[in-house]
């Protein structure tokens, strides 16, 4: 994603598997604030490094370790979304997967007090998952966020510290499930690569957008 100095969000440079462009909506960054709906997109972001899977984690205002995420912007697709809000939180450049891999439910307190129970209100947010390979980075847009590589059992740990039991487990599974997916991405490259090198053409799907942004 692109955003030029007059804070407009720029349409991200993509390759499409379809044989059309779909129309293209122009919304200031104030505007996408105020507009944003309930329902959150997380960028699941990882390299691999001498044959090791890492993923990207940032910090939250309460100190947490968590995927770069947000709410879902209007005018933007999920995978668009997710992947400004890897580039606002961690300066990430790279290619997002159009379909989320996995969702997952975060509970919130919304400040508002119930008066039977005495104490804040929680409220479910859905939250689609999209896998972001990482080609380079940069200083994120979002201060205190701290982007920082962890392995994925370091990750899962961090994911898990001071969190509800049964979210922490949901946070874990859902780097499992990142690996599984990321391990077979790059199995079937691997295999499209030979294919190639002997000569027999294979037209690939487009399953993954390439993302390209500039500050």
């Amino acid at each position: 994603m692109r955003v030029d100095v007059s804070n407009r969000v720029i349409p991200p440079t993509i390759e499409w598997s379809r044989s059309h462009l779909p129309a293209v909506k122009f919304f200031r960054l104030s505007q996408l604030r105020k507009l944003r709906g309930y329902e959150q997109v997380a960028a699941v972001c990882y390299r691999v490094r001498r044959s090791s899977l890492e993923f990207l984690l940032v910090r939250t205002n309460s100190g947490h370790w968590t995927f770069p995420k947000g709410k879902a912007e209007p005018g933007l697709t999920h995978a668009q979304a997710a992947a400004l809000e890897a580039f606002e939180e961690a300066g990430v450049h790279g290619r997002i997967e159009e379909a989320s891999f996995a969702s997952y439910v975060r509970r919130k307190r919304n400040g508002v007090r119930s008066r039977s129970a005495g104490r804040s209100v929680e409220k479910e947010l859905a939250v689609q998952a999209h896998l972001c390979e990482v080609l380079r980075l940069e200083a994120p847009q979002e201060r205190d966020r701290n982007p920082t590589w962890f392995s994925a059992e370091k990750a899962k740990r961090r994911l898990c510290e001071d969190r509800a039991p049964d979210f922490a487990a949901e946070l874990a599974r859902l780097i499992d499930r990142a690996t599984s997916r990321i391990r077979r991405l790059r199995r079937e490259d691997s295999t499209t690569t030979l294919v190639q090198q002997k000569d027999a053409p294979l037209k690939l799907t487009g399953r993954i957008r390439k993302m390209t942004r500039q500050s």
